[in-house]
């Protein structure tokens, strides 16, 4: 039977004609103003088919994407139409600056009209890279816009750029009190914090949580995005608790916040840092669990995700992964610290700590001398960060016993290098390598500068003393002598006439004799007797002095005695005081071979002495046993050659036998 044939599918007689634009454009406008950006899209697609190259489409459809967080395809959409006579440039800087690229947003920026807008994407993009000056520069042209956010960031700007100082006089000339809005309170108690105000910046995140709680409940926020939205204000009241030595709270709050998740993933890394940093040392296997909750899941080595990468300062991610090296040094992690060590100078490059942890890490490797070296080699390329690179380079030279790096490091401090502690700090350092001549030559440094200063705080007058006494220490009397006499001349001080005069005494007699004319006479004495005085054994004791001194030995003895309390023994279980029994052996703590009642064990001396291998037999039995064939002489033989009381004589037998 044949197969019938398919019947041709009918030809509809009248197609339907396409919406029209304006109608579309009305259902666009319906769905952005429902944030139902995926119809805004399609509808935007409609009316593309219909009008290809219509502004309007192409700017809804970027728009609708970038807020229905798909920048990736606003991006495309972008660059299919860049051949479109169409000014897409600050929605792309936007997408690039929601992707982090931000050198690449902040170049599609140059050259645009310099319009409220446009002015506050660059405060961003300048924010975020750490750029903060120029940020706040920018925040101060937005003063006079109409930007409901301006001075929200623009407060946030002043604390990160170092100036939390001039907040306060910021928000009195943009007439805005720090209440307004809890996003406001919240950044104006980060500069209290700043300020070391801790009590006041308390309070105001107290009243910031307040106002939050009340403004997103009135706007219709659930609980738990009210949660999300205050947890940056619950990680810094819990910093300041912790400042404040409250740990105790802090800790509790620190896990609280931790334990619930939040979805405000940076509000949750900066919670997890201040724990790991509150707890130190302690439980740095947890530490180092709850630091790989941050990190990238499909990276095999430590990298904060995307969203954690985009969102915190460098000052919060340079923390992290601080923490995350010293975590790893407890840990005794050498190679995975080493690894995350060599990552860190492309992740931060003008900042000093990379370089630090790497001399931590080569430090706890017992490599000072290449630590030393690589810290030498950062102080020499950014001399402008390189005075807390040069203390820790001191510290761990002086620590290897190697005073001439410590002393040159110290010497570089060009800030502290005549302030009598670090001048004290090299003499001390100089003094151990036995350079007195450079020691001392730091000691005259120091004093030509403090003489050649105008300040009002004037150091000489403890730095020439010292330095007197040690040129004094060593030899150098007249150079002593003259430092002294200028003290004596200048400050009038009687511990200076006293060290010139017992100077002057080994260089310059009479010249002595005329400085010790100065000295006041002491009272009740008339005059000395030098012969007397050089026979004596050394100068004695008042009378009256000492008994007062030993009768106030004796009442210090009572009452020490009388605060002495009898306490009762303590006796073992079950014992009787009344009944102790036969009294302990007093030797049963000695070994037992030290008692008196130790008899050692006689040598069996029938017992005969057999020499050579081991299970040989003395030729006296070979002649015995030889003639015999009798079952009786052969075991004889056989027992006598398997005693195991002979030894053998063999070296190589006996110390097989000493090792089983």
């Amino acid at each position: 039977m044949a197969p019938k044939s398919k019947e041709k599918p009918k030809t509809s007689t009248s197609s339907q004609p396409p919406p029209a634009i304006e109608d579309l454009f009305t259902t666009l406008d319906r769905h952005i103003q429902r944030s139902e950006y995926e119809q805004a899209v399609k509808v935007a697609d409609q009316v593309l088919s219909i009008a290809p190259a219509d502004e309007d489409a192409i700017r809804c459809k970027v728009v609708a994407l970038v807020k229905d967080d798909k920048i990736d395809d606003a991006l495309s959409v972008i660059h299919s139409f860049h051949k479109l006579p169409i000014d897409l440039g600050f929605q792309k800087a936007y997408c690039l600056y929601r992707q982090n690229k931000l050198d690449e947003a902040l170049e599609c920026l140059r050259g645009r009209e310099r319009d409220s807008e446009t002015l506050l994407l660059e405060a961003q993009i300048l924010y975020r890279l750490g750029k903060t000056d120029a940020c706040v520069d920018v925040y101060r042209k937005l003063q006079n816009s109409e930007i409901e956010t301006a001075e929200v960031n623009f407060v946030a700007s002043l604390v990160s750029a170092g100036k939390a100082s001039q907040v306060k006089g910021a928000l009195e000339s943009w007439k805005i009190k720090p209440t307004s809005s809890f996003e406001l309170a919240f950044n104006t108690a980060c500069s209290l914090i700043e300020n070391n105000n801790y009590a006041d910046a308390e309070q105001l995140l107290l009243a910031a949580r307040r106002i939050g709680q009340e403004t997103l409940t009135d706007d219709g926020f659930a609980d738990e995005d009210i949660e999300n939205e205050l947890a940056p204000i619950a990680v810094q009241l819990a910093y300041v608790q912790q400042v404040l030595g409250q740990i105790q709270e802090s800790t509790s709050s620190y896990v609280d916040i931790i334990k619930r998740n939040l979805a405000d993933e940076s509000s949750l890394a900066v919670a997890v840092n201040n724990l790991i940093a509150l707890k130190g040392s302690k439980d740095v296997s947890d530490g180092l669990r709850k630091l790989d909750r941050l990190k990238e899941k499909d990276s095999p080595n430590f990298q904060l995700s995307q969203t954690l990468d985009a969102k915190l300062s460098q000052k919060h991610k340079e923390a992290i992964y601080a923490n995350r090296v010293l975590l790893l040094l407890h840990a005794n992690k050498m190679d995975q610290a080493r690894e995350l060590c060599a990552a860190l100078p492309g992740l931060f490059p003008e900042s000093v700590n990379p370089a630090l942890l790497q001399a931590a890490v080569l430090v706890r490797e017992n490599k000072a001398a290449k630590a030393e070296e690589l810290l030498g080699q950062f102080a020499e390329k950014f001399p402008e960060k390189s005075k807390s690179v040069l203390l820790a380079r001191a510290q761990i030279a002086a620590s290897a016993s190697h005073p001439h790096v410590a002393a040159e490091s110290l010497s570089k401090i060009t800030d502290i290098q005549h302030f009598p502690a670090t001048v004290a700090t090299i003499v001390a350092l100089k003094e151990r390598a036995g350079d007195n001549d450079g020691a001392a030559a730091v000691l005259d440094s120091a004093i030509n500068w403090w003489s050649n200063s105008m300040t009002e705080n004037n150091k000489l007058g403890i730095l020439m003393p010292q330095a007197a006494s040690f040129k004094l220490r060593h030899g150098h009397e007249e150079e002593a002598s003259r430092l002294y006499e200028e003290i004596v001349k200048k400050h009038k001080s009687t511990d200076a006439l006293v060290g010139l005069v017992t100077t002057l005494a080994r260089v310059n007699v009479e010249k002595a004799e005329t400085y010790e004319k100065q000295l006041k006479p002491l009272p009740g004495l008339k005059a000395v007797d030098v012969d007397n005085l050089e026979k004596t054994s050394g100068a004695k004791p008042m009378e009256g002095a000492a008994a007062a001194a030993s009768a106030m030995q004796e009442e210090v003895k009572k009452e020490k005695a009388k605060k002495k309390r009898k306490r009762k023994p303590k006796y073992p279980k079950g014992f009787d005081p009344a009944n102790p029994g036969p009294p302990p052996d007093p030797e049963r703590w000695l070994p037992r071979r030290e008692r008196s009642s130790y008899r050692p064990k006689r040598k069996d001396k029938r017992a005969a002495q057999i020499r050579g291998s081991q299970g040989a037999v003395t030729k006296q039995e070979k002649q015995e046993t030889a003639p015999s064939t009798s079952k009786s002489n052969q075991a004889t033989t056989k027992s006598a050659s398997a005693d195991p009381k002979t030894k053998p004589s063999s070296s190589k037998a006996s110390k097989k036998k000493s090792r089983r």
